[in-house]
């Protein structure tokens, strides 16, 4: 478990060598930048650059025509005889100009084309109507408003208004819940019926203007649409061909601006003054040799390379030593889980390998069913070749170890003896583990995984703080040696209370509690001395008791309550087991074999997600709480590839 060495490197020169500094910096891509304001004043001279990037709206243009087109711009190998001083603004323009045309044509007859959409579904309601659209809006003494009218006021308009002769509803269809059609009213009381049906709740809508009967303008509407479409796809065909015969050109100077944008994006970090420049930047210790030997071929440029302790951590990037390939398929899935929480910081341990192992081990046995792990294990496979989801890579491992478990536990499918002669042709007397005959067995196992996990997270933290020099910290925090020592006395003496392995006597194992129970009370003292702290005196003794007797007794209970909570790696597998029964309960003497498998599949989907949550809980709060910073911050490297930062 390993995160890889830094190097904090200086570069300083006179100023007309910076840019082919950054262009070095930048090919090597292994400088992660730094700021350099904090460690040279003003009044030593040193000022930073206020040149605006004059390449990200270029760019932005550039990507804005790609994106417009459905396509995205790559990056291509630049060679020396590059022009980086002719960027071609006036062609970025000009092709920016063409497709815009082109755009606002297309844009124009999306509108038109919708226009006929909507008159077509306005229409639709009305087709009962045959009556001349045209004639009917021409009218001067009658109006008539379309819309629709629940059917609970449309019979109240034939009871209540039945004998009002200038109240009348055409409808023209229906749907479940009114009529759509039109009434007609003399203009002389228009007012009065308008607010008669916006009593009734009629509402109008606006039918486009048209010529002929509405079956006429529906197809009307029909052919309008066949010619837009036609007219769009011709306009689409000639923006292809377009793009086609500019990618190229497009692409090459996109590279360039981005060369230059990144290059540019390097000389932000640097300050200077009437002399030269400085630049800082973190770079891997396997990198910095070969970095070293791209600036020195300058000339002129001072390269001055110092090692970072892990003490002083504060901004350091963090950058994971390469694994061989067979171990980082395995591994590298779970650094998602891990990001999740937070970046270790420089000082801290690789744990991916450990989250890999335990959080896979923990899924196994929650989720412990041969052929339903089979199945999660396809699943995860198709997640990840079909979709590419790194979590798809996680179900892989988690669906083998489900069925390693299975196996243990005698179940497939939730079928309990399905693999009894299997155990026979081994020798075994039956399966290695009965869930529902052992439930107290399984409830003890599962304490001791959590015994063994809470002792190995301390003991992680104790080798992260040796690494960062934090000698106190190792032996006498609640996550030391001190805390190690108290937590497995109480273990010890917990299991002798409930007639369990007590290896350590009764007398020894209460001197030990007590020492370490006064060693974390004081710890703050020891600590402070040991690791160089200048705030260790206590200012107030009571102040001192009180807060650390608390303290104290929260550290005893974090102890209890974190092993306790391992409880629900047995509860899920009882759980598991009880949910299968229910299963077959519901499938009934004969086994319905429909209801079988359609309990497989909700189990599957179901208890996965809660034990992979669960499974994840366990490693958040009671294992990395313990040993795991989470502040730190990711290796970045200015390259190419990154167009932004």
């Amino acid at each position: 478990m390993a995160i890889e060495k830094m190097k904090l490197v200086k570069l300083s020169g006179p100023l007309t060598k910076l840019n082919s500094t950054c262009v070095q910096l930048l090919e090597s891509e292994s400088f992660h930048p730094r700021t350099a304001a904090k460690l040279f004043s003003n009044d030593m001279g040193f000022v930073p650059f206020v040149d605006e990037n004059s390449y990200s709206k270029s760019i932005a243009e550039l990507e804005q025509i790609a994106a417009s087109n459905g396509a995205e711009l790559s990056l291509t190998e630049l060679d020396g005889n590059v022009d980086f001083d002719n960027l071609e603004g006036d062609y970025i323009s000009e092709v920016e100009r063409r497709f815009l045309k082109y755009n606002e044509e297309m844009g124009s007859l999306e509108e038109q084309k919708q226009i006929c959409l909507d008159g077509i579904q306005s229409f639709e309601h009305f087709k009962g109507l045959d009556v001349d659209l045209d004639e009917i809006s021409d009218c001067r003494f009658i109006k008539v408003r379309f819309g629709h009218l629940p059917k609970e006021s449309y019979k109240k308009l034939n009871t209540v208004y039945k004998d009002n002769p200038y109240i009348f509803f055409y409808p023209c269809s229906e749907d479940e819940r009114d009529y759509w059609g039109a009434y007609f009213a003399p203009i002389d009381k228009l007012d009065e019926i308008d607010g008669i049906f916006a009593f009734l709740f009629f509402e109008p809508i606006t039918v486009p203007g048209a010529a002929g009967t509405v079956d006429e303008a529906i197809e009307e509407c029909e052919k309008n649409i066949v010619i837009i479409t036609q007219q769009m796809e011709e306009i689409q065909k000639h923006i292809s061909e377009l793009y086609e015969r500019e990618a190229e050109h497009i692409n090459l100077i996109y590279s360039k601006l981005v060369y230059l944008e990144r290059v540019s994006y390097i000389r932000s970090f640097a300050l200077h003054n009437d002399k030269g420049f400085v630049l800082l930047g973190y770079v891997p210790l396997s990198a910095a040799g070969e970095l070293k030997k791209s600036i020195e071929q300058i000339g002129d440029i001072n390269f001055e390379a110092e090692f970072i302790k892990r003490t002083s951590s504060q901004g350091v990037p963090v950058k994971y030593k390469k694994r061989n390939r067979l171990l980082s398929l395995l591994v590298e899935p779970y650094k998602f889980y891990i990001e999740m929480y937070g970046t270790p910081s420089y000082s801290d341990v690789d744990i991916t390998s450990f989250v890999a192992v335990t959080y896979t081990i923990l899924f196994g046995i929650m989720f412990g069913d041969l052929g339903q792990g089979f199945v999660l294990s396809v699943v995860g496979f198709l997640m990840w070749k079909l979709k590419k989801m790194g979590l798809g890579k996680i179900l892989i491992p988690c669906g083998i170890s489900s069925m390693f478990f299975g196996f243990m536990f005698g179940s497939v499918f939730g079928f309990e003896e399905m693999l009894d002669p299997v155990y026979e042709g081994l020798g075994w007397k039956g399966k290695p583990i009965s869930v529902m005959d052992s439930i107290n067995t399984v409830l003890l196992i599962a304490i001791a995984i959590g015994v063994g996990l809470m002792v190995v997270a301390i003991l992680l933290n104790i080798y992260a703080c040796l690494k960062r020099r934090q000698i106190g910290e190792a032996l006498f925090s609640q996550n030391g040696l001190a805390g190690l020592l108290l937590y497995l006395a109480g273990v010890n003496l917990a299991s002798g209370f409930m007639g369990g392995p007590a290896p350590i006597p009764g007398p020894l194992c209460a001197a030990i509690l007590g020492v370490c129970a006064f060693l974390l009370f004081i710890k703050e003292i020891p600590i402070g001395i040991i690791d160089g702290h200048p705030d260790w005196k206590p200012e107030s003794i009571s102040d001192f008791i009180l807060q650390n007797l608390f303290e104290l007794l929260e550290y005893i209970l974090s102890y209890l309550s974190n092993t306790v909570s391992f409880l629900r790696v047995g509860a899920f597998v009882l759980v598991h087991a009880g949910m299968m029964m229910v299963v077959f309960s519901l499938a009934g003497e004969n086994e319905n074999i429909f209801v079988i498998i359609l309990g497989n599949v909700l189990v599957i989907a179901l208890e996965g997600l809660l034990t992979g949550i669960q499974a994840l809980r366990l490693e958040y709060y009671e294992m990395f709480s313990r040993f795991f910073d989470g502040s730190g911050v990711g290796f970045n490297p200015v390259t190419l590839k990154k167009a932004d930062n």
